[in-house]
């Protein structure tokens, strides 16, 4: 039975970290509104992007360009997005999660955990996630998710890896990031980054064909790296409005919990003080009787 010292300190060290979990809910809440708005405004953006190059495609744009030449996959690497930061329930592990799932299905016939030589290479962003698979995996490149802003941080991501691509160092590269649906689902997923897709699909003959100057070749050749730089700079907004998502949300059941076990030990302090008064009031009675007696 813990002393009513003891019970004090133990809530007096609840409410401080009350406190904490309290203010950091907040800071969540007031980043994931700024997060959000950016993530939802480079959505039509990336979608229009996306539209252009399968119009191009369509419109006679060359194949073979690098970075859509397609090659037996034998060497696979993962592009994956964590955070700098814990704190925010199982997001980060949900996201590691989903790279060893890819790893195991990008090389079904291999055992798992895969030899080093064979195993995919990664491209991490993201503190937590180089944390947690430092061993099992060869790390190809490593970037913080803070420290420089996401346009520049995409383009260098962008530049790495399409450059280890046209030198044959991989032959597939595949995305593992958040996808932020709402404040209380954030969804991993993953898809082909490299080769970039060439899937252009039905044309719709209710658009007009468009004309392209100097040529489609030459717009296409422009357009391809500034696609991938903006497909990387969109995931890491997702993620980046996802981790705050999740946040929020551990901070608010930290908060809650922290009140709980508050009201819990304040009532038990409660009936050990008025045990205690008690069990004084019953010795002065009994010491009373005894010297009438």
């Amino acid at each position: 039975m813990p002393t009513l010292r003891q019970l004090r300190n133990r809530v007096r060290s609840l409410k401080s970290t009350q406190q904490i979990t309290r203010a950091m809910k907040m800071i969540a809440g007031a980043r994931i509104r700024r997060a959000e708005a950016a993530m939802r405004a480079a959505r039509p953006y990336a979608a229009a992007i996306g539209e252009m190059l399968r119009e191009l495609v369509r419109s006679g744009g060359s194949l073979d360009h690098p970075l859509l030449q397609m090659r037996e996959p034998k060497k696979h690497a993962i592009l994956l997005m964590t955070a700098d930061k814990g704190l925010c329930g199982a997001f980060n592990s949900n996201l590691v999660r989903e790279a060893h799932k890819t790893a195991r299905e990008l090389q079904p016939q291999l055992p798992f955990p895969l030899p080093m030589p064979l195993a995919p290479a990664l491209y991490l962003v993201g503190l937590k996630g180089r944390v947690q698979l430092s061993k099992g995996y060869r790390i190809a490149a490593y970037w913080p998710q803070t420290g420089k802003p996401f346009a520049d941080l995409a383009r260098e991501i962008a530049g790495r890896i399409s450059a280890d691509f046209a030198s044959g160092e991989t032959d597939v590269v595949t995305l593992v990031s958040s996808r932020f649906v709402s404040t209380i689902v954030q969804r991993p997923t993953r898809r082909q980054l490299l080769p970039l897709s060439t899937d252009t699909g039905a044309r719709d003959p209710s658009k007009n064909a468009f004309e392209f100057e100097p040529d489609t070749k030459h717009v296409l050749a422009a357009l391809l790296p500034k696609y991938l730089e903006f497909t990387i700079f969109q995931a890491l907004l997702e993620t980046q409005a996802s981790e705050f998502a999740a946040k929020l949300i551990a901070m608010t059941n930290a908060t809650d919990n922290a009140g709980k076990l508050i009201d819990e030990i304040t009532l038990l302090m409660n009936k050990t003080r008025q045990a205690s008064i008690t069990k004084e009031i019953l010795e002065i009675a009994g010491g009373a009787e005894a010297l009438k007696g």
